[in-house]
């Protein structure tokens, strides 16, 4: 072992490297005109919308208010067509007499429909987004419980290496690694070839297959903790701290979870920020990384709920200090079946979502 010095040197210096080699590429980013606080537009639809509770929507949606410009109200950002879903929020966008006395109405009293549907857009991605947290409880368990089984676990590499058992997620980056190009190159002119779409898998296809992958990872995580604990049964290996099980019988979850990272997680930055209104895209796309804090919180919560529960009654519970004598694998059963439960939950929301849709048409 060589230590935390070069534990996080090495990081550091990788990270100073990539600092320079952003800026030296910043000449070539292609930079949007900010175009205000999309939060403040939110809250100008909210605010909107109550004041004009009491005032009746038009049958006819033309006669909401809109810019009359090609573009929407900022600069370089498309309009968005009326939908009728969360109908309350149009009001914001119907035009009083008050308002018509001004050339340039105060978007606190009256906003565009573009703006209102901006608002609509974000509300529609939350459950989405809600049901990508259990992907990431899921994606936790490789800096938590995968590592605590792997310390169990035999870590030699011949008679005098040993290999952390944190250090097997590198296994989850060469499995990226192995995917991606694979996705594109295989997976995807096979698949356009069944979907018939031009995108071939849609993001929320491929958000779902990954959902289910994590769902398999988890069954196998389950087996090999059953296989270890056979094992220490059979030849009494209760008090011993690692059993002679190579570590290396964890490749395949992490693979999987690598695999599923593929689908989902690239898959929902994609989702998040092609269905995110023009203006609101960083938001957006910011709202879509918080699943993983989540899944985090959820994952130590989880473990909370399990530990408190199964340790009444003066038991071990399932995940005591000395796992020879827990049931890791009743945790990973509980997160397998948690999983598949939002899967169903996930594959109703997908089925009702409607895909945002811009004007495109205007002169």
């Amino acid at each position: 072992m060589w230590g935390g010095g070069w534990g996080f040197g090495v990081p550091a210096v990788a990270m100073i490297i990539a600092i320079i080699f952003f800026f030296i590429g910043s000449r070539w980013y292609r930079l949007q005109v900010p175009g205000g606080s999309p939060l403040t537009r939110i809250c100008q639809v909210i605010v909107t919308a109550t004041r004009k509770f009491s005032v009746q929507v038009p049958e006819d949606k033309s006669l909401l208010y809109e810019t009359s410009d090609a573009e929407s109200a900022i600069k370089g950002c498309r309009k968005l067509e009326h939908t009728k879903e969360l109908k309350c929020l149009d009001k914001a966008a119907v035009e009083t007499d008050s308002d018509r006395l001004k050339d340039l109405p105060n978007p606190w009293k009256l906003c565009t429909v573009t703006q209102v549907e901006e608002f609509k857009s974000v509300i529609r991605l939350l459950p989405v987004w809600a049901s990508l947290i259990a992907f990431a409880t899921v994606y936790s368990q490789m800096n938590t419980m995968f590592v605590l089984q792997g310390n169990t676990m035999d870590q030699h590499i011949g008679p005098k290496f040993k290999i952390p058992s944190a250090s097997l997620s590198l296994f989850d980056t060469l499995s990226v690694i192995f995917w991606a190009p694979v996705y594109d190159r295989i997976i995807v002119p096979f698949a356009r070839k069944f979907t018939g779409h031009e995108r071939r898998f849609t993001q929320l296809q491929r958000i779902g297959i990954g959902l289910i992958i994590s769902i398999v990872s988890m069954i196998v995580a389950g087996i090999l903790e059953v296989v270890r604990l056979n094992m220490v049964r059979k030849n009494n290996y209760y008090d011993l701290e690692t059993i002679p099980m190579s570590i290396f019988w964890q490749v395949p979850q992490y693979f999987l979870v690598g695999a599923a990272e593929v689908f989902t997680n690239i898959g929902q930055m994609e989702f998040f920020y092609g269905e995110a209104p023009d203006a609101m895209r960083s938001l957006c796309s910011a709202l879509s990384l918080t699943t993983m804090a989540l899944g985090n919180y959820v994952s130590t919560f989880l473990v909370t709920i399990v530990t408190k529960v199964t340790t009444s009654h003066g038991r071990l519970g399932w995940i005591p200090d000395n796992l020879n004598r827990g049931h890791l694998d009743y945790f990973f059963w509980l997160l397998t079946l948690l999983s598949l439960l939002n899967f169903l939950v996930y594959l109703w929301i997908a089925k009702r979502y409607k895909y945002k849709r811009v004007i495109t048409n205007v002169r």
